[in-house]
């Protein structure tokens, strides 16, 4: 006998069965995740290093909010590239 939750897998297989990714297109989502995570690090480097110079701590507080802010941008940025690949386009 099968559980509930068995069950409700099987129909959801039924009405959005699970795509299969080639591994071209796993290696290409790979080398996103590759480019986004230098590019990320990059930044971090960069302001951690403005946030360590900084006399003033208001000053430092911005740098961190900024930080985090364009390490949300370039998340949204990887996040929506790996979608267009995946719904097949470049």
């Amino acid at each position: 006998m099968k559980s509930s939750y068995e069950l409700a897998m099987e129909r959801l297989n039924k009405t959005a069965p699970t795509a299969k990714i080639s591994d071209q297109l796993k290696q290409e989502l790979a080398e996103l995740d590759s480019q986004y995570a230098a590019k990320i690090a990059e930044r971090e480097i960069s302001l951690n290093a403005e946030i360590a110079r900084a006399a003033d701590p208001e000053k430092a507080q911005e740098l961190r909010e900024q930080l985090t802010h364009e390490r949300k941008k370039l998340q949204s940025q990887l996040e929506d590239k790996k979608e267009r690949l995946r719904q097949g386009g470049k």
